[in-house]
């Protein structure tokens, strides 16, 4: 299940993930269990992260943001061209500290 956020949140966390570089890329393979096993390990360290869509068309790459969205429970902060911004917090140690709803 994904995370909803309220327009605060997003808007707090669209300022923190600004100087972000993209730690994941997503390539001509698409969504395989390995990618998503490594995105949510990745997830669980940065709890923001920047992913890199590789696919041509844009119906194409708003299917996959969606379904790494969905497959890993978290939440899709921004997406502007061929990079998402995926949102969740981390279970052991959250770090990110979001505003009240």
């Amino acid at each position: 299940m994904s995370q909803t956020l309220t327009a605060a949140q997003n808007r707090f966390l669209r300022g923190q993930a600004h100087g972000l570089k993209a730690l994941m890329q997503v390539g001509g393979k698409g969504v395989t269990p390995a990618l998503l096993a490594e995105l949510d390990a990745v997830l669980e360290r940065h709890e923001l992260v920047k992913v890199k869509v590789g696919a041509e068309d844009r119906e194409a790459r708003d299917a996959m943001i969606a379904d790494l969205a969905g497959q890993t429970g978290s939440a899709l902060v921004q997406r502007i061209g061929h990079t998402a911004t995926l949102y969740r917090p981390s279970r052991e140690n959250p770090s990110i500290i979001l505003p009240r709803p």
